[in-house]
């Protein structure tokens, strides 16, 4: 719904129905994730940004394959102060590597290149480009040194460069490593990258980005930051020294982060991707698998990495991640495509934290409410721990290898260690998994200045095979 401009004696009734459309639109936004797990997020944000000092942070959280909530906090800008708002866009760097890998992938679909060519063929001159391949470019086992290691910028990088600059001074010197033989991050990889798209496609690679990625996903915020600084609407970057106070960051040259981390967009442009990894809607399914499947080392050791992104596992959910940072701004973004889960966090300071803090935590939170516990079980196992402060075991609870486990020296040295802790400040299963037959549960038990670690195994008749309590 928009204003016509021919509607001129009406200027305040078509701003109000505007107005309503959008709160509307807002209502339906949030009313998909419950009130409680909405305050929940709110709370963790909230309090990371206060121990961090992290100006701001905008979020994102997808949910059952939709966007679910959108909500900023804290300062977009501190001179004047500024209110941080989910329209705003913040630089996600090194996330932006994933775009790059999806089209060099595009052009492998339409069978222009394949990750397996070697560098050489699009790229000539470049140090071991007969032997290093497109593939080895995107999972970071090419052997090509990082040009940008430090969380700072470095006089050299206030300077503009070209894609071709930083290929003559870190892709034609001697590898750091034999190719295929060692994982080391580092961005000089997707310069490379970027260059072959464009070389391929014959196009800028963000004019290919945006005419079959941000504007078929309706991504319309997306920014070039290799190109132009964020406008004053959007938030300002900030860094500090030490524990001291923040300062505007300064901006990288132009040219630096072409194909590495050059991208700024809104908390939900970057869902809307994650929904589109999630639907598979993009590429190809075997193009998907190609990106979402870890690099293997030539000695059999996985790397944890794919096509430009982390695939690791949360409680035994499948996960893919990457965070980023440019001056001024970090990012982190998950996505559990399984779980038809994502969050999205952008935040204003480099080289802090708080944007993997909050995003990790929302996470298990989202997580967790997709797979609500047994209230009846954790009260069992609740009603053990109880008892085993005292030295009191209810052997019918526990199979014959567990009763022969818990002896009288045992019980008598679980009481003396355990009973004076008095009631646990919180009580909550953190996983679980399949063990030998039986189900793994990891309980955590907090105190103000102790935290247990339970690992209890549950055999399929519901009897307990293991209730070992430790320190962690």
């Amino acid at each position: 719904m928009r204003c016509k401009n021919r509607i001129v004696r009406k200027p305040l009734a078509c701003a109000f129905l505007l107005l309503v459309f959008l709160l509307s639109l807002q209502a339906q936004t949030e009313s998909a994730l419950a009130p409680q797990l909405r305050s929940s997020i709110d709370q963790i944000a909230q309090q990371v940004l206060k121990s961090t000092g992290v100006p701001s942070a905008s979020v994102a959280v997808v949910q059952d394959g939709k966007i679910a909530y959108l909500q900023a906090y804290g300062a977009a800008q501190l001179d004047p102060q500024t209110p941080a708002t989910p329209q705003m866009r913040y630089s996600i760097g090194s996330i932006s590597k994933q775009f790059t890998a999806a089209a060099i992938l595009m052009l492998a679909e339409e069978g222009k290149l394949s990750l397996d060519d070697p560098v050489s063929k699009y790229i000539p001159g470049l140090t071991g480009g007969n032997e290093i391949t497109i593939r080895q470019l995107l999972t970071h086992t090419s052997g090509y040194q990082d040009f940008w290691p430090q969380d700072y910028v470095p006089p050299l990088m206030l300077q503009p460069i070209s894609a071709e600059g930083i290929m003559d001074r870190w892709a034609r010197k001697p590898l750091d490593f034999e190719p295929g033989t060692k994982w080391q991050y580092s961005n000089t990889n997707y310069v490379i990258a970027g260059a072959i798209v464009e070389k391929v496609s014959g196009q800028p690679m963000l004019q290919l980005l945006s005419q079959r990625v941000f504007m078929p996903l309706g991504m319309k915020s997306v920014a070039d930051t290799n190109a132009n600084k964020l406008p004053p609407t959007d938030p300002t970057g900030y860094f500090r020294y030490a524990l001291g106070p923040l300062h505007p960051a300064p901006k990288e040259g132009r040219g630096w982060m072409f194909a590495a981390g050059e991208l700024a967009m809104t908390a939900e442009d970057l869902a809307k991707w994650d929904i589109s990894i999630i639907n598979q809607s993009v590429l190809k399914p075997a193009s998907y698998r190609e990106m979402e499947t870890e690099a293997v080392l030539k000695n059999g050791v996985g790397t944890r990495y794919g096509l430009g992104i982390f695939v690791t596992s949360m409680n035994g959910h499948r996960v893919l991640e990457h965070n980023g940072e440019v001056s001024g701004f970090t990012a982190e973004n998950i996505v559990m495509p399984d779980d038809k889960i994502a969050v999205v966090v952008l935040t204003n300071q480099d080289a802090a934290e708080a944007e993997s803090e909050i995003g990790n935590q929302v996470a298990a939170l989202l997580v967790q409410a997709a797979n609500p516990q047994d209230p009846k079980q954790d009260a069992l196992m609740r009603k053990v721990y109880d008892g085993l402060q005292q030295g009191k075991v209810d052997r019918s609870l526990f199979t014959d290898n567990a009763n022969s486990y818990f002896t009288d020296q045992a019980l008598k040295d679980y009481a003396s260690s355990l009973g004076p802790l008095g009631a646990p400040q919180g009580f909550t299963q953190a996983r679980s998994s399949l063990r030998g037959g039986m189900t793994a549960r990891i309980y955590q038990v907090k105190y103000p200045q102790k935290s247990l670690v339970i690992i209890i195994y549950e055999m399929p008749d519901g009897k307990i095979e293991q209730y070992l309590i430790a320190e962690q």
